[in-house]
């Protein structure tokens, strides 16, 4: 009885010291799956080369620079947007309540739909001007870019093209606004307020200063928009593997 008893001891402690020992090797392959998993994990977005961030941020770029411009330079771009439709001056608006008062709609109407289609010929001439600045941009301004906030590709346009945009917006809105009647509809507008019986404030009727600069910040605020779309990754905006690769890294280094 003793023999049995000393063998069936010796049969369990065996049994436990090799489920002891299955247990540690189950528990070092786990622990080897659970590293191997988590450093594919970290790994998984790789970061690309400079020259690779540059052209990225540059392909982006003109996707969005192409959108914004074909979008305002289309019939309505302007007048059918309401974040850059163009309105009365803002020291014209009391003018504006005042002709409308008098029944005089259709000119005020005139003038407003006039203004935008300057502003919508303008922007037919955005792109030229914005693939120069795209070419002068350097590494580091890309990466900058790629790593900033959220409108820094925005911000860099306003600052490299601003000047050109209105040396090269100015003459199209002049002819635009002589094309379209704007000229003339302001003018009468502003000539007719300038007429009611005691008014004292008057209102200038040179409008081409106006729509030139209302015209670029309306280019601005659509560049931001797609600028932030491509940033948010929404639908239809990396499009290709290397902008796959390159907001990738963004998304992750901004975490």
């Amino acid at each position: 009885m003793k023999k049995l008893s000393s063998i069936f001891l010796g049969a369990l402690f065996t049994t436990l010291f090799f489920a002891a020992d299955i247990n540690q090797a189950q528990s070092q392959i786990l622990n080897k799956l659970i590293s191997k998993a988590t450093k594919t994990k970290t790994t998984s977005t790789v970061t690309p080369s400079d020259q690779e961030i540059a052209t990225g941020i540059k392909e982006a770029l003109q996707q969005g620079i192409i959108k914004s411009s074909d979008q305002l330079s289309a019939v309505n771009g302007f007048f059918g947007n309401a974040a850059v439709k163009i309105l009365f001056p803002p020291e014209a608006q009391k003018a504006e309540r005042t002709l409308r008062g008098l029944g005089l709609n259709k000119l005020c109407d005139n003038v407003i739909l006039s203004l935008n289609r300057a502003a919508e010929d303008a922007a037919k001439e955005a792109k030229p001007i914005f693939i120069a600045a795209l070419k002068q941009m350097s590494v580091k301004d890309a990466t900058n870019i790629l790593l900033g906030s959220s409108d820094a590709a925005t911000q860099y346009f306003k600052r490299t093209t601003t000047d050109s945009l209105a040396a090269k917006f100015r003459p199209v809105v002049h002819n635009s606004l002589d094309k379209v009647g704007a000229t003339q509809y302001y003018s009468q507008a502003a000539t007719a307020y300038n007429k009611v019986p005691f008014n004292r404030s008057k209102v200038d009727p040179d409008i081409e200063n106006y729509v030139t600069q209302k015209a670029i910040s309306g280019l601005f605020v659509e560049i931001a928009q797609q600028e932030l779309q491509i940033r948010q990754n929404l639908p239809s905006t990396r499009t290709t593997a290397l902008l796959q690769k390159v907001f990738s890294y963004a998304d992750q280094a901004k975490k």
